[in-house]
């Protein structure tokens, strides 16, 4: 959801092109960023599925990568900009993401989410993710603190 100020947000396919732009973003969200090679070769993947949220003109404010495994899918990175968050992207990434996997006949949406970011565990319990399991010390967090891991899964289609 925008507000009434802001323009409309759209959902697009990512391509090789945006690369740049959405390491760019990653580098704002995340301690360890993804360089701009890595996101290209992630949205390049046969298996990849890779959208973005975009402004009129392409104005990249968020982003979301997958791939699609046999039946399973995983969520590998999901971003928002600051400035967008709190304003539904996040849940349109997810919602779309989970569509497209669905569609690729994936039966179940995996992610991995720190412990500590409560956010986004907020989001994904909204998305109707349930935990699953947890990997101890997973992430390293600025100044060296370890946070776990909570393995998250959502069901896509009926077994």
């Amino acid at each position: 959801m925008s507000s009434p100020t802001s323009p409309p947000i759209s959902l697009l396919w990512a391509s090789p092109e945006d690369s740049k732009a959405i390491a760019a973003l990653h580098a704002k969200l995340f301690p360890t960023a993804w360089d701009s090679d890595a996101i290209q070769a992630l949205i390049e993947h046969p298996a990849s599925l890779a959208l973005i949220a975009a402004r009129p003109g392409r104005e990249i404010v968020g982003f979301i990568i997958a791939q699609i495994a046999a039946d399973e899918a995983e969520i590998l990175t999901v971003g928002v900009a600051p400035e967008s968050q709190r304003h539904g992207v996040g849940r349109q990434l997810v919602d779309g993401v989970a569509r497209a996997a669905a569609r690729s006949d994936a039966r179940r949406l995996f992610l991995d989410v720190a412990a500590g970011n409560a956010p986004a565990r907020a989001l994904y319990t909204a998305c109707g993710f349930a935990e699953i399991g947890q990997r101890k010390a997973y992430y390293t967090l600025p100044g060296g603190a370890r946070d776990d891991a909570l393995q998250l899964a959502r069901d896509l289609k009926p077994a």
